[in-house]
């Protein structure tokens, strides 16, 4: 009778420690809010070969837009790690901002939306300085 109960709470106990490793695993792991330097590495890192010529940063730092061409390359964190897509510019610019956040549809069943932060100082769609980068 007495080994019984000492195996029950020894399975008890290892179980319990079991669950406990499980949820410190699914721990994320923190992520630095991206600023304009980490925002070109990354962007270099996950578009090889394009270099943009404007980067939007998200007003909290989780996530950027960059025009490279007709294109704007989108980054952002999703749970401790990046996603990388991409889509036109123009439909960029035209990306609806609800509740302080700007929402682009990426047209990707993995991946179906971004929402980014906008802030008073990073709005959205961003004012340029010159025609050819709005166009």
């Amino acid at each position: 009778m007495n080994e019984t109960l000492l195996r029950l709470a020894v399975s008890a106990l290892l179980v319990a420690a079991m669950i406990g490793v499980a949820a410190w695993a699914r721990i994320a792991r923190p992520v630095a809010p991206l600023d304009e330097a980490s925002a070109r590495d990354l962007l270099a890192g996950e578009f090889p070969g394009l270099s943009p010529d404007y980067v939007w940063i998200a007003g909290d730092g989780a996530g950027v837009i960059a025009r490279a061409g007709d294109a704007a390359l989108v980054v952002y964190r999703l749970g401790d790690s990046w996603v990388a897509r991409s889509m036109s510019w123009r439909l960029a610019l035209q990306a609806p901002v609800k509740r302080g956040r700007v929402l682009l549809k990426l047209r990707d069943p993995a991946a179906p939306m971004a929402r980014l932060t906008v802030s008073g100082v990073q709005p959205w769609p961003p004012e340029f300085q010159s025609e050819e980068l709005a166009a």
